[in-house]
């Protein structure tokens, strides 16, 4: 293998003493010009690059932000990704990425292991059984940030960045009645997840509102997986008060529960119409797509939290008050799937 060229390499060949050669790397203005140059053509020649090691025990920063997602193969989360790995590689850091895949212990194993490695700091959204989080309190009392994005846990004293998901519910439930719509079922996601109750309140306060029945039957809870929606989506069709329009915890439970629709030759958004949240690109792909679908900005949710936890770096901790940033989801209506429930 080709031996790495050291700072005492330069400064062997130069004739000058290591420190000086590391001050005219960085243009110190106490090196004289012709030695900054000197140095500089010299580490050209020889194909010179930092230590970045050595340079982070200088600092005692590693350069590193570790992001813990669930799963980075469902397109909303690889949206996050994509904005923190922008912005991150623009202000000069590396992203570590895990995933949980909604299983805590994995969970679990991934902050025990980022507490011994040191990393600057955390981006974490948790899994989705996940109900305790002495994992999370663990790192952020050995003093590494943690910014809590998306999927955010309560009782934890953190940075928060994720979208209104109450408020998404709300105005998604609304533009249903005020389309007719009389007999509106939520499917919602697991009980452990905040989202879940945010979409809750919403769809009620949505339907008192409207002077629509909140009824029990017509709301399913559903682990995300495809065999449980289908099931529950099933049970919906087949209820004595079969609903007329869904509310799906996200596009991907949308697309299950229509499968379980023409399973039993119904009409997508004709029979049963269909709302969800995420506003996937796949939603391009469905046929016909949901009528509307909530926006939650993952790409800027990610750059946010980046943004974040890049200022938590350069300030003094003790002081900084915690943030809580809920961007404004957004209703984005299919206008093929208007023309579909139209003809």
């Amino acid at each position: 293998m080709k031996e790495l060229v050291t700072i005492k390499a330069i400064a062997r060949q130069l004739g000058v003493s290591p420190s000086t050669v590391s001050r005219a790397l960085q243009d110190h203005p106490r090196i004289s010009l012709h030695t900054r140059e000197a140095v500089h053509a010299l580490a050209r020649q020889l194909n010179y690059f930092p230590s970045t090691t050595a340079r982070n025990l200088k600092s005692g920063k590693t350069g590193i932000i570790a992001v813990v997602l669930p799963e980075i193969r469902e397109n909303f989360f690889s949206e996050i990704i994509n904005g923190i790995e922008e912005l991150a590689f623009d202000r000069g850091y590396t992203v570590a990425l895990y995933q949980s895949h909604d299983k805590v212990e994995r969970e679990e194993r991934i902050f025990t292991g980022l507490a011994s490695q040191r990393v600057d700091g955390i981006l974490v959204s948790v899994a989705k059984e996940t109900q305790r989080f002495g994992h999370i309190q663990a790192v952020i009392d050995r003093q590494i940030p943690v910014v809590l994005l998306d999927r955010i846990p309560p009782g934890i004293a953190a940075h928060r960045v994720g979208c209104d998901m109450e408020r998404g519910a709300y105005e998604a439930t609304k533009w249903l009645a005020g389309r007719g719509y009389k007999r509106i079922a939520l499917l919602n996601g697991p009980i452990a997840l905040v989202a879940s109750e945010d979409r809750y309140r919403g769809y009620v306060k949505a339907l008192l509102e409207e002077n629509l029945p909140v009824e029990n039957a017509l709301i399913k809870r559903v682990d995300l997986t495809t065999p449980d929606v289908i099931d529950k989506m099933t049970q919906l069709i087949q209820s004595a008060i079969r609903p007329d329009a869904v509310l799906a915890f996200n596009d991907y439970v949308a697309l299950d529960a229509m499968r379980a629709c023409r399973a039993q030759h119904l009409r997508i958004n004709v029979d049963i119409g269909f709302v969800s949240f995420a506003n996937l690109p796949l939603t391009t792909y469905m046929d016909p797509p949901p009528l509307a679908s909530v926006e939650q900005h993952p790409f800027r949710m990610g750059t946010t939290a980046v943004e974040i936890l890049l200022a938590t770096l350069v300030e003094d901790n003790e002081s900084a008050e915690f943030q809580t940033i809920m961007l404004k989801p957004e209703l984005v209506v299919s206008q093929a799937a208007m023309r579909v429930q139209e003809a």
